[in-house]
């Protein structure tokens, strides 16, 4: 029986409470909004937020945007040298952190995954020693690897390949368990090994999913290495805050530009690989 609006309305006028939350519900509901709003108060009280102060930065900040303008152009090869390395040293930190956190990461990941590693306390272990990993920032690691190693690009590529190994990990494990269960029941029916199951009805199953989440942190290291650069480990982050501490800020534009338009050509390649061999591979199953 459809009921028009008036008669659900009257409906609700008769029985109110029919059409309410029971009152624990709406209880909870409140204590949450107020705990949130709690938070969010105490928040702008302990941070110092205030308008004054917020109006003081904007001047601040447009008198820096001022002196960044015009940009700087390097008109010597000697002078734009420089600039290039560090963008070659960031770039090759990202590919070369992502791809020994990969390597590393894809055999832990088999450890990880349900329908691989059926020891429910080994896996969990194993999860655990990933989110062990996980806890710990890039740039957290940079400052140990360069007490250790020094400064230079060195300790940038280790801290970015242990931040991945264990985000990695658990992402690839987590992909193969999303995996069908179809085609390895088929390669067991015909006799293949365990090895057999996972690289060909596991491994391209999963292959876009890691070759996505691949150039996905690759992008992302990029601009991780760049922070990674302040603080000593080399790349063009380093030249930045050099910059930016002799108050060369038409040049620290000029740096800047040139990160955006490094993750930008990055970015369309990125989709292009995606769309290459994500769309062969989702075509050929």
């Amino acid at each position: 029986m459809n009921l028009t609006t008036a008669e659900i309305a009257a409906a609700k006028a008769r029985h109110p409470l029919a059409f309410r939350a029971p009152l624990a519900v709406r209880a909870r509901r409140a204590a949450l909004w107020a705990t949130g709003i709690g938070l969010f108060l105490y928040c702008l009280w302990a941070f110092d937020f205030s308008p004054a102060r917020i109006w003081t930065g904007l001047g601040r900040f447009g008198t820096i945007l001022s002196f960044m303008f015009p940009p700087h152009v390097w008109t010597s090869w000697a002078e734009f040298q420089p600039i290039l390395k560090g963008l070659g040293e960031t770039l090759s930190m990202a590919f070369l952190g992502t791809l020994l956190g990969a390597v590393v990461a894809l055999p832990l990941s088999l450890l990880g995954a349900a329908n691989i590693l059926p020891a429910v306390w080994l896996r969990l272990t194993v999860r655990r020693g990933f989110d062990v990993i996980r806890a710990f920032e890039t740039l957290i690691l940079a400052l140990i690897f360069i007490r250790a190693f020094g400064l230079g690009p060195l300790p940038g590529v280790l801290a970015i390949a242990v931040s991945e190994i264990g985000t990695f990990a658990k992402l690839f494990s987590e992909a193969i368990e999303n995996t069908s269960a179809k085609p390895v029941e088929g390669i067991k029916a015909a006799g293949g090994s365990r090895f057999q199951q996972i690289r060909f009805a596991i491994t391209p199953q999963v292959s876009p999913v890691i070759l996505s989440i691949l150039l996905y942190n690759f992008e992302s290291n990029v601009r991780s290495g760049t922070i990674l650069g302040i603080v000593g480990a080399g790349g063009i982050g380093f030249l930045l805050s050099d910059r930016i501490s002799a108050y060369r800020w038409d040049e620290a534009w000029s740096i800047i530009f040139l990160i955006i338009a490094m993750v930008y050509v990055i970015d369309s390649l990125s989709a292009r690989i995606r769309a290459r061999f994500i769309g062969t591979w989702e075509g050929a199953r």
